[in-house]
């Protein structure tokens, strides 16, 4: 049985559970971040290492301008009522994705809440925030670019081991687990070089019906599998 440190999460569903009981989708919206709280504490109970979520893709800002700003206010909301709790469990979070389509009230809410927290030794909570796996690889490579143009490194020492260390999960684990809510069968570009050889987990169980039963249902599907890493039995 493989040891479990890294879970990342495709939050789906909020706005179909809304709109399944009549709901504006902001409320969908906000009944999943009750579970984002439950994931979390259920993660951190378990020892997991590290918990990332897909909370905000870079597809999501074409959505119309006022679920875009209700998605803002939500975020910058969640920062600011639940620092102080993820400080008392001891939680790291770190916020990965491209920050510049934020205000700037919600980029300096989102610095300052890192830096308070980011000698927690607990499990380290990472919010991916508009991100998409093709960002994520075209701004490490960028970074690549510029360091060969400064001198600090050569075309030839470029590998699989030292360009991961440009993404935004340098340091981290690798993804050992990676599970989507809402019955949809994609990755949507979440993490795709960090999930090389992760373990999939699909369920129809929209986002916010998502609780740490279903978490343990996912775990338990993951500890009876057979990680082979591409080699034979």
């Amino acid at each position: 049985m493989s040891t479990l440190k890294h879970i990342a999460i495709i939050m789906d569903g909020n706005g179909r559970w809304a709109s399944k009981r009549s709901l504006p989708r902001i409320l969908g919206h906000q009944q999943g971040i009750q579970a984002v709280r439950n994931v979390v504490k259920a993660c951190s109970i378990r020892s997991i290492k590290t918990l990332t979520l897909f909370a905000f893709s870079s597809e999501n800002k074409n959505r119309s301008t006022k679920e875009v700003s209700l998605l803002f206010k939500l975020f910058l909301d969640m920062l600011q009522q639940k620092v102080k709790k993820l400080n008392k469990h001891n939680i790291k979070l770190k916020i990965i994705g491209d920050m510049s389509l934020f205000p700037i009230k919600i980029q300096q809410v989102a610095l300052d809440t890192q830096a308070l927290l980011a000698n927690n030794t607990g499990l380290t909570l990472i919010i991916a925030a508009n991100y998409s796996g093709q960002w994520d690889i075209t701004q490490a490579a960028v970074k690549i670019a510029k360091a060969a143009v400064a001198g600090d490194i050569k075309a030839n020492d470029i590998n699989v081991k030292n360009f991961s260390q440009y993404l935004s999960l340098a340091n981290e684990p690798n993804v050992d687990l990676l599970i989507r809510t809402s019955g949809e069968l994609r990755i949507s570009n979440f993490l795709l070089w960090d999930i090389a050889y992760s373990e999939f987990y699909f369920t129809k169980t929209l986002w916010p019906d998502f609780n740490k039963s279903e978490l343990k249902k996912a775990i338990n599907s993951f500890n009876n599998r057979n990680r082979r890493f591409g080699t034979r039995l």
